[in-house]
């Protein structure tokens, strides 16, 4: 039975990597950038979340709909960070998207820093349910909500990639940038929208965050952001169901890690996947590896 709450457990911190890593996957996947500013997104939206706490507790209503400003906020931030640090840069060499991404992040980081101090502050309790009681499982509230909203969002982006005027558009953009252009799409605009969802998915994955981590400081979508990376790679980086697969993967190693390890080595597993998955699978468990004719 502990074993099995081990890995209910690891779903759900899973769930938050797999939100943070669709972000990470569809931004790479169009506009085949690697967005080390995306996990730092997540750290801005646990603070509006924080600082809208007030303003909806005096009207009565609920913690978690703080994830509304939240997601408006973030979804800002993304499409100006594109706009403004990413498409100058579109036709540069990959490393220059690569410094600038770097450099985005380092500014939020420091930026919040500044703003707000480095101190850790508290997140009152975001779910406030009573505890679910399966047979002798007590599951708590923020642990189902976060796994069933994760596994809700994921359907819905399938459903839009694949059935929707914009989704194909970024499909093809995708595909081949030059003659999505040629067929009149907007890649401009494609491409900040990716950039849009993608924030926007941070923005719900820092609540959730926060529901299981009950603390905010400038620098905790550092190393989250790594682990988000880390599971896009292990699902195939480009791949949604690869980004949900990788997520629900590395949760549930890292879970049973700290309880049946040790919490110091949970991290330092991780990164050994990472490095197993480069040398066996370079394309992830579900990437294909493709070659290209010189």
């Amino acid at each position: 039975m502990e074993f099995l709450l081990q890995i209910i457990n690891g779903l759900q911190i899973g769930s938050i990597y797999a939100l943070v890593s669709l972000g990470y996957t569809m931004v790479y996947g169009i506009a085949q950038l690697i967005n080390f500013a995306h996990g730092d997104i997540i750290m801005v939206g646990a603070y509006v979340s924080l600082f809208s706490i007030p303003f909806f507790t005096n009207l009565g209503l609920p913690i978690w709909l703080t994830v509304v400003p939240s997601i408006v906020i973030c979804v800002l931030i993304g499409m100006i960070t594109e706009r403004v640090a990413y498409r100058p840069l579109r036709n540069s060499p990959r490393i220059s998207n690569l410094i600038t991404a770097i450099g985005v992040s380092l500014l939020l980081e420091n930026g919040f820093m500044k703003l707000f101090s480095p101190n850790t502050r508290a997140f009152p309790k975001v779910f406030t349910h009573e505890p679910l009681h399966i047979g002798s499982l007590n599951l708590n509230f923020g642990t189902i909500i976060t796994i069933v909203v994760t596994l809700t969002l994921f359907i819905t982006l399938q459903y839009f990639m694949k059935k929707t005027k914009y989704g194909k558009a970024m499909l093809a953009t995708s595909e081949d940038y030059g003659a999505a252009m040629l067929v009149g799409i907007n890649v401009n605009n494609t491409i900040q929208l990716t950039f849009a969802i993608g924030s926007g998915l941070a923005a719900i994955a820092s609540i959730f965050y926060v529901s299981a981590y009950p603390q905010v400081e400038p620098l905790m979508g550092a190393m989250l952001g790594i682990k988000a990376f880390i599971a896009a790679v292990l699902g195939g980086i480009g791949l949604l169901p690869g980004a949900i697969l990788g997520g629900f993967i590395l949760g549930i190693i890292e879970s049973l890690t700290r309880a049946y390890l040790s919490s110091q080595l949970a991290d330092a597993f991780v990164f050994a996947i990472l490095i197993i998955v480069l040398l066996v699978r370079p394309a992830g468990i579900l990437g294909k590896n493709i070659k290209e004719k010189v």
